[in-house]
């Protein structure tokens, strides 16, 4: 035995190092969080093993790296570990009923909140209950009933408490719903979602610890070991500090610190100057990446060049005027910071990058990267070309297509659905694209997210089949791709001595699987940091 050993050792069928030409290694070891060896015999490194090595000796399976998931929101899914289930609901009576449960033991007045990872169509009424209905579950409590991030219901109870009536002014790059008489139905969109939303107390901390720790864990479960958050309020990152620091979190934490519902730079100042001593508390498994920032809304208000397909008067949201989103992201970026920007519809990819242009010109020596398109959904031949040019990295959502095409077939119709997230041309032109689910508006999942960029499969069959990529090139979105968008590629996204020790152990290799095997396929063992989590 060495003294001096290692502290884990894998023998496996193969491990796919994601280095290019590098054929595939039989064993390797790892010391504290870091690989220290790789070798192409299965029994290579057993001078490495001391008393205290872990040695997984697994002839069958298959080691990659851990995948990234570039754009989700793991906030979300803590908060849902506590919320009413809404999700399980198939009809508007199911769903009332789940609130109305959690009513029956809930004190009166205090606030009822359900998860997020629902869409109408999934309820036999193929439509959102309304503030009428949801009085009907309780008018003892304020209701929030939120759909992904850009989308609540709420009940009266909770419009009174808002302070919102029939005469309240609707924000700029927001929505606040009226049904066909004209009086409020709850309904909530994009930048008005704060007039409700800042009366809603925040869970108990250690409530919100644990959440964090179901939802990482579940991320972690399907292969994912860093998630880039894309929506994190200062509050919410004083929750993952702590959640850190109880060792609560089983995947890395890149966050983007949400300017979402700011409209003016000297809003996004005062954002800047809560967030400067975040610069100083990061570490490996919890930083900041940048800002977060959106152009238009999501589904049902992407701002596109020509009328949806269901209201040919309406054409989307923006949400910025784009002389004050330069002044804003400009703030950003002399701060040091990097930006991500949602823009769903073309015409917001197309203002967007007027406005990066902008940045770009008036900021010379920007750091490679610093400033990203979140989706880019809808981006055109032209569009496409152009951010490249211009050196804008994209991150893409095959799984929020797979889930909401339909919603957005109603929307949009189904020539433009099938253009969205045009993996195929993206990496023909040379882009920095990487992957991502968008949870919860799609569904979470390694190997998920690699099967639906293969397949271009979603819930109403293959939408846009001319787009789709090859397993190999999709697993490199998550993993290569992936940690260079976040400034890691020298410690992350392959598995070389000296990176980190984030790998995922696959009972069968998954570029041999296929259709719904490869869909559901999960990993036996998922490693962050040397560690199994």
């Amino acid at each position: 035995m060495n003294d001096h050993g290692v502290d884990l050792l894998i023998r496996a069928a193969a491990v796919h190092t994601r280095v290019p030409g590098q054929s595939p290694q039989r064993a390797l070891a790892v010391r504290g969080d870091r690989i220290v060896a790789l070798s192409s015999d299965p029994n290579g490194l057993d001078e490495l093993v001391s008393e205290r090595t872990t040695v997984h000796d697994l002839p069958g399976a298959t080691v990659l790296p851990a995948f990234d998931d570039t754009h989700t929101h793991l906030i979300y899914a803590g908060h849902s570990a506590y919320d009413v289930p809404v999700h399980q609901a198939h009809t508007i009576a199911e769903f009332l009923d789940l609130i109305r449960q959690r009513a029956a033991v809930t004190p009166e007045g205090r606030w009822i909140r359900t998860t997020t990872n629902w869409q109408e169509l999934n309820l036999a009424e193929r439509r959102m209950p309304t503030a009428a209905e949801l009085d009907q579950a309780t008018d003892r409590h304020p209701v929030l009933v939120k759909r992904g991030g850009h989308n609540d219901v709420v009940n009266n109870y909770a419009l009174r408490l808002a302070g919102i009536t029939e005469d309240t002014p609707v924000p700029p790059g927001g929505a606040i719903g009226r049904d066909p008489d004209g009086r409020l139905n709850g309904r909530l969109i994009d930048n008005a979602l704060g007039l409700v939303e800042r009366f809603v107390p925040s869970q108990d901390r250690a409530q919100r610890v644990d959440g964090l720790r179901i939802a990482s864990a579940q991320y972690a479960a399907t292969g994912i070991g860093t998630v880039r958050d894309c929506a994190v309020t200062l509050d919410d990152y004083a929750i993952l500090r702590a959640a850190r620091d109880e060792n609560a979190l089983s995947t890395r934490v890149r966050a983007l610190i949400s300017a979402l519902g700011l409209s003016s730079a000297a809003e996004v100042e005062d954002l800047l100057d809560a967030m400067e001593d975040l610069r100083y508390s990061a570490d490996p498994r919890l930083g900041v990446w940048g800002v977060k920032f959106g152009m238009d809304g999501g589904l049902e208000a992407g701002a596109t060049e020509e009328p949806y397909a269901c209201d040919h008067a309406y054409s989307g949201t923006l949400i910025w005027e784009p002389d004050a989103m330069v002044e804003a992201i400009g703030a950003v970026v002399r701060r040091g910071w990097r930006v991500g920007t949602h823009a769903y519809g073309d015409r917001a990819v197309r203002v967007l990058l007027d406005v990066y242009e902008r940045v770009l010109a008036n900021n010379p020596g920007l750091p490679a990267g610093a400033l990203v398109m979140e989706h880019g959904g809808l981006a055109g031949a032209e569009q496409r070309v152009r951010a490249v040019k211009l050196g804008i990295p994209v991150t893409i959502q095959q799984p929020l297509l797979h889930d909401t095409a339909e919603v957005e077939e109603a929307f949009w119709g189904p020539e433009r659905v099938a253009a969205l997230f045009p993996a195929r041309s993206w990496i023909d032109l040379g882009a920095q694209v990487s992957a991502g689910s968008d949870f919860p508006v799609g569904q979470f999942g390694a190997m998920r997210s690699v099967w639906g960029m293969a397949t271009r499969q979603t819930v109403i069959g293959v939408k846009g089949a001319e787009h789709a990529i090859g397993y190999d090139e999709a697993v490199k979105l998550h993993t290569v791709n992936a940690a260079r968008l976040t400034g890691e590629e020298h410690l992350r996204g392959s598995l070389t001595p000296g990176r980190l020790a984030d790998l995922t152990i696959w009972d069968q290799d998954p570029a041999q699987a296929s259709g719904e095997v490869l869909r559901d396929l999960m990993p036996t063992h998922t490693v962050i940091g040397g560690r199994l989590v």
